[in-house]
Formats: structure tokens, C-alpha cells, sequence
């Protein structure tokens, strides 16, 4: 059974500091695409970072514009997790935060869609304020 459970979510001052982890089980993380997306009141769910199963220095990334240069995704597959360190955070970031993942799959290239993934965890909650 596919799960996907994240962590690292609180409240932050703007300007601080968070690294959210995604831990999964039930399958294999180096042969899915991991994603990050976030869902504040009353907005859409969009995305935030992906991580592709193939690529270089552990897959290829992908970053919204919003947190480009802000935020890193990264995965760790012998610990069947994906982390999503935030730096600088603005109170527009203030978000409830999912993983997802997408997969088996062998593309280099991760989709920033939330259509295009098939299991999500149950998120975590962001409050960025002073």
C-alpha cells in the first residue's frame, strides 16, 4: 500500500526557516517523481517543487517562480525520503503543504501538475506570521 506522509510544518516568522519531510513507503522511491504542492484558503492547489526519478545528482528539479532560489527539494531514496527545505519565508507562503507522487515512471523531467499524480500524503500545515 502506497503512503506518503509529511512532516516539518509549524509556524514561522517571515524571514525563517522550514524543512518539510516526505516520508514514503510501500514502494520504491527511486522510480517515482515526487512532488510538492500547496493549498491556501480559498486558492487552488499549485505546485511548489518536483523531483523527477531520473536525472542528475538524484533527479531533475523543478521550482515555481513564487520560490525559485527560496526553496530546495532534494531526496534521500535509501531513506525513502523527499525533503523541501524553505528558506526566506514570506507570509504568502503560509500554505498547507502535500507531497505527492507519481510513478513507476523513467522520465527525466517531473510534471508541475497536480492532475498528473496519482498519491498524495496528507499534508502539512505552514503558518508564516509575525
Amino acid at each position: 500500500q502506497l503512503q506518503l506522509v509529511e512532516s516539518g510544518g509549524g509556524l514561522v516568522q517571515p524571514g525563517g526557516s522550514l524543512r518539510l519531510s516526505c516520508i514514503v513507503s510501500g514502494f520504491t522511491l527511486n522510480s517515482y517523481d515526487i512532488g510538492w504542492f500547496r493549498q491556501a484558503p480559498g486558492k487552488e492547489r499549485e505546485a511548489v517543487s518536483c523531483i523527477s526519478s531520473r536525472g542528475g545528482s538524484g533527479g531533475n528539479t523543478m521550482y515555481a517562480g513564487s520560490v525559485k532560489g527560496r526553496f530546495t527539494i532534494s531526496r534521500d531514496n535509501a531513506k525513502n525520503t523527499v525533503f523541501l527545505q524553505m528558506d526566506s519565508l514570506e507570509p504568502e507562503d503560509t500554505a498547507v503543504y502535500y507531497c505527492a507522487a507519481r510513478g513507476p515512471t523513467v522520465e527525466t523531467m517531473c510534471p508541475p501538475w497536480p492532475s498528473n499524480y496519482d498519491y498524495w500524503g496528507q499534508g502539512t500545515e505552514v503558518t508564516v506570521s509575525s
